[in-house]
């Protein structure tokens, strides 16, 4: 394990980091201003699609719902990437790991707690590379047929978020089944697309998040979910906007895609990491 000056050098770079967060770029927050105008031209269905997506994402903060990743296939990455820098699991544990009920997935869950960062950073960046060239392929395809395939294209971009952000969670040793991490999920995501001053918040909201008093006061202010999501969803602006023309929206659709799981893994990294290295500190 890590000695504590390692821990504490791993820790002032995510603060480092969390200072370096800066406001949205001009032409994001012009971004948003012609999302009312999309409001007005999008199909009736088409807005039902996206209601639709919300209201799958509220049943995911109560069960989980169809979002919910396999455990089984992080894990085996992060059993791949300690044999290979010389961190071999125990047969033990390699043993658990071929099994398939829920009690033995969670057993394994927490078996991060033997691997050095170095080991889950890897594997975090792994699932990050893995998931943005995905993001890139599907928004090249929704983006090919504008605004008829555009329906498809959030509620897919609001799930493939999700299941990163969760695959994140496990990497460091956190159950996305747990309704108090899908929580701390979401909020990862609204940290992805919120503002400096968004962002700054949800910082304060989530430090000490591990404490059984925080925990009841950013559950009461979860309450406001569909807030959440709707500012997600005006944040795609122009991105959206673009990718409404058929097949020049297939350029503008992957990179936008892209880019965004990009955001989104980091900073279900990079605020995981933190949590864990506080735990290991204490």
């Amino acid at each position: 394990m890590e000695s504590r000056e390692i821990l504490d050098g791993e820790l002032e770079q995510i603060l480092k980091w969390e200072k370096e967060q800066k406001d949205l770029f001009i032409w994001d927050k012009i971004g948003r201003l012609p999302f009312a105008m999309l409001d007005k031209v999008m199909p009736k269905a088409i807005k039902q699609k996206i209601g639709d997506a919300l209201n799958e994402v509220g049943q995911y903060l109560q069960t989980g719902g169809k979002f919910l990743v396999q455990k089984k296939k992080v894990a085996k990455l992060l059993q791949q990437e300690a044999e290979c820098s010389g961190y071999p699991m125990t047969s033990d544990y390699i043993y658990r790991l071929e099994q398939d009920t829920d009690t033995v997935n969670t057993a394994k869950i927490h078996s991060v707690e033997k691997l050095p960062l170095e080991v889950l950073d890897r594997v975090a960046d792994s699932i990050t590379e893995s998931r943005s060239k995905f993001a890139a392929a599907q928004g090249a395809a929704t983006g090919f047929g504008g605004i008829v395939t555009i329906a498809a294209d959030i509620p897919l971009v609001m799930g493939l978020s999700l299941k990163v952000l969760q695959e994140m969670a496990l990497c460091y040793g956190y159950d996305p089944d747990d309704p108090l991490e899908r929580i701390f999920i979401v909020k990862c995501l609204q940290f992805s697309s919120a503002d400096i001053v968004g962002k700054k918040a949800i910082i304060d909201e989530l430090a000490d998040y591990d404490n059984p008093d925080k925990q009841v006061e950013v559950i009461s202010q979860m309450q406001g979910w569909r807030e959440v999501f709707n500012s997600y969803s005006e944040s795609f602006g122009w991105k959206k906007l673009f990718q409404l023309v058929p097949i020049a929206g297939m350029i503008f659709g992957s990179v936008s895609n892209k880019n965004t799981i990009q955001d989104v893994a980091e900073a279900g990294k990079m605020l995981y990491k933190k949590r864990l290295i506080l735990q290991r500190l204490k």
